[in-house]
């Protein structure tokens, strides 16, 4: 796994020393997941890794809520432009704790819900608990989705009119008037969004070739802007006729980290209490009583 081999060549700086060895997800992310990628494209990684025990339930280290400084838990490393010095590539790492990925997931978060949802090639490294994390990946979604991609949309369309550019950004800015990177980015997130909300599914490079167009420089800024105002009109339409559930469903969800969890750690019940699991297990040796019985 790319981490552990990177750990090995002491290129990680601040690194917990724990997460190489308990990441269970990795993707490559940004344009090779979204079928737009070129030659001199940068190796976005994303993933989710478990911390250890107490720092998820930092109780069993003698943490009182509220008393004292504010303990603070794992939630994310991030790590730039680490340059594999075998084969000369250039990393971007986004590791987050599998609370934190859970959390972001479940608040639709765009980044998070395209890490569950690259192709199959895009994955770097997953483990039995991330693929079932990967397996149950609709669940996460809900019609939540469409102000969170429309607010990053937003943002994208701003960007693209960046003025103090730098390096190769500055470049594209040089030659086509904008930033073409941001721009294909706006019509990128708001194809998503209508997938999710009409399908309750998504396929990243749907629209690659959209894509591609704009990052030639084929799209003039007008032409982006006029896509983005209609096409926000449609999705306004889109998200009412959907059939999505207006909510995340927090007790399955949170029952799929319990899950992964306990796959990790084995059993929780020195940690968290859950409830009906005592009544279920009960049940479950009246079960097997009576069938001793007979």
């Amino acid at each position: 796994m790319i981490l552990q081999k990177i750990k090995s060549q002491q290129l990680l700086k601040e690194c917990p020393d724990w997460l190489p060895d308990n990441t269970h997800y990795l993707v490559q992310m940004g344009s090779v997941a979204y079928g737009v990628s070129s030659d001199e494209s940068d190796t976005d990684l994303y993933g989710f890794a478990i911390p250890r025990k107490d720092e998820i339930f930092p109780h069993l280290k003698g943490e009182i809520l509220g008393f004292g400084q504010p303990y603070k838990p794992f939630e994310s490393w991030q790590e730039h432009h680490i340059i594999d010095p075998s084969t000369n590539k250039e990393y971007d790492f986004a590791v987050y704790s599998i609370v934190k990925f859970f959390d972001l997931c479940m608040e639709n978060n765009p980044n998070m819900i395209d890490a569950l949802f690259v192709p199959e090639r895009c994955i770097n490294h997953i483990t039995s608990i991330g693929q079932m994390v990967r397996d149950n990946r609709k669940m996460f979604l809900h019609k939540g989705c469409w102000p969170r991609f429309k607010n990053y949309a937003y943002r994208q369309m701003h960007k693209m009119e960046i003025k103090q550019a730098h390096g190769k950004r500055k470049e594209l800015v040089e030659k086509y008037g904008y930033d073409v990177k941001f721009a294909y980015n706006c019509p990128r997130l708001l194809s998503e969004v209508e997938q999710i909300l009409t399908e309750g599914d998504l396929d990243l490079q749907r629209n690659r070739e959209q894509l591609k167009a704009i990052r030639r420089g084929e799209w003039t800024k007008v032409q982006l802007y006029d896509y983005f105002n209609d096409k926000e009109k449609q999705l306004e339409e889109v998200y009412n006729r959907s059939d999505l559930p207006a909510l995340p469903n927090v007790p399955k969800i949170r029952a799929l980290l319990i899950d992964c969890l306990e796959h990790h750690f084995g059993s929780l019940g020195n940690a968290l209490v859950i409830p009906g699991r005592l009544e279920e297990t009960l049940r479950e040796i009246e079960v097997l009583c009576q069938k001793a019985l007979k």
